[in-house]
């Protein structure tokens, strides 16, 4: 029998009650949310229940969403795959600034450069890891360089105005 998405949120539901929710289809991959405070147990459950199987961790990044109120300025998503079904799912956990989640190394060996990645780029502190530390960018950054902190271009330039290379809003 090939595993369903309603019997994960239910299975999901019944365990964490209202410390999961938004189920929806997203792209073709089940997607939810989880709190903060339940994120490590909500992986630790999809991946130890045999009826599951969520034993491979595909990808987890990080989200920097500086329109959103206070307590969802950042998010992690993690990307579950379960190999017996071909099963994907999508977890998404929001965060406050300064973001900081378990890690879930202790779960997935995987996960180890992708939270510090997460951590390099956006500032994402993952309690517990065993060495968060810049991967990619120079240890003598300060900032975190996929922040949406800045703006794209310096609005007082003409060499980049739509005019000059024959975009207006007519034709665009």
């Amino acid at each position: 029998m090939a595993l369903e998405t309603a019997h994960i949120q239910e299975k999901l539901s019944q365990a964490f009650g209202n410390h999961v929710l938004n189920f929806e289809m997203k792209r073709d991959i089940f997607t939810f949310e989880a709190t903060p405070s339940t994120i490590h147990e909500v992986i630790r459950f999809l991946k130890e229940q045999e009826d599951l199987n969520f034993h491979f961790l595909t990808d987890l990044t990080g989200i920097h969403f500086p329109d959103n109120d206070a307590e969802h300025q950042f998010a992690v998503v993690y990307q579950l795959h379960n190999w017996i079904e071909n099963v994907r799912i999508r977890v998404k956990t929001f965060l406050p600034d300064p973001a900081e989640v378990d890690t879930v190394t202790d779960l997935f060996l995987c996960a180890n450069w992708m939270e510090r990645e997460a951590w390099d780029f956006f500032g994402i502190n993952f309690k517990g890891h065993p060495q968060l530390k810049r991967i990619l960018n120079m240890e003598e950054m300060v900032s975190h360089p996929m922040r949406k902190e800045f703006p794209m271009e310096d609005g007082g330039r003409t060499d980049k105005d739509d005019r000059f290379f024959g975009r207006t809003p007519a034709n665009c």
